[in-house]
């Protein structure tokens, strides 16, 4: 094969995959970091870091909105663990608020993304800044990007309370329910929030499916050995059922 096609074919692939990798780990898009979307409820919070979760449809997964005061830190690095490795936090609806008050949005700050997380530089780390993101089906889990006092709301009607379906860690935290949404608040945190709950009027729902597969299969079992009993008894008026040890003369079953 001719040298320099072979020279041209490996440049190609070398500038295919350079350009792959600088689309998929180069940022975020504008149009996504300035998506409209309302923190004025999460910035009246008293806790350093306020998060809501909103609950998806039974194949989409939820949402979470959260407002971070930073407290002197200009940059955040923003990441979810997976199975081992971290990924970036796919972010979207970014603001920034200076101490003044003076709002920034997304595409104005300084946002990349990178193959395990997503950085985002802001002007003045005394600010606040808020974002949102994908939240698991009856599930959420982000971790501590900066430490402080959190503050993080459920979907109306869901509780973390029941231990077969719900969780919530670490533990150390204060529990309220406010128009029929349960709030956890830590003050302190370091690690990983991780929440499990459910909806509160599926408990009713399971238990009584619960009980109608115990009681069906009560009754299959009684069927079952009503079957058995019938038969055994139709065996011994036909003389199948005949113990044969003590026949010393060999002779079949049911004669002397």
């Amino acid at each position: 094969m001719n040298r320099r096609l072979v020279f041209a074919t490996i440049a190609v692939v070398l500038l295919t995959t350079v350009a792959g990798c600088s689309a998929l780990f180069g940022g975020v898009s504008d149009e996504q970091l300035d998506q409209e979307q309302d923190y004025s409820d999460l910035r009246d919070s008293d806790a350093d870091v306020a998060i809501e979760v909103e609950d998806g449809s039974v194949i989409e997964s939820g949402e979470f909105r959260a407002v971070y005061d930073l407290n002197g830190t200009e940059e955040l690095s923003l990441y979810r663990s997976a199975l081992f490795h971290d990924e970036p936090l796919e972010i979207n609806s970014v603001r920034y608020w200076h101490p003044n008050g003076t709002e920034l949005t997304g595409s104005e700050l300084e946002v990349d993304q990178s193959r395990s997380e997503t950085t985002v530089q802001v002007p003045d780390g005394n600010g606040t800044l808020a974002f949102s993101g994908d939240a698991g089906r009856k599930t959420f889990q982000l971790p501590a990007y900066v430490e402080g006092s959190y503050e993080v709301t459920l979907p109306e009607g869901h509780r973390t309370t029941n231990f077969l379906f719900g969780d919530a860690s670490p533990n150390g935290y204060e529990r309220e329910i406010v128009d029929d949404r349960e709030r956890l608040y830590w003050d302190e945190l370091d690690s990983t929030v991780s929440l499990r709950y459910y909806l509160t009027r599926d408990i009713p729902l399971f238990l009584g499916l619960v009980g109608a597969a115990i009681l069906l299969g009560g009754i299959g079992i009684g069927y079952y050995y009503r079957q058995v009993k019938q038969l055994q008894e139709q065996r011994e008026e036909f003389g199948l059922d005949v113990d044969t040890d003590d026949d010393s003369d060999g002779g079949p079953p049911g004669f002397p």
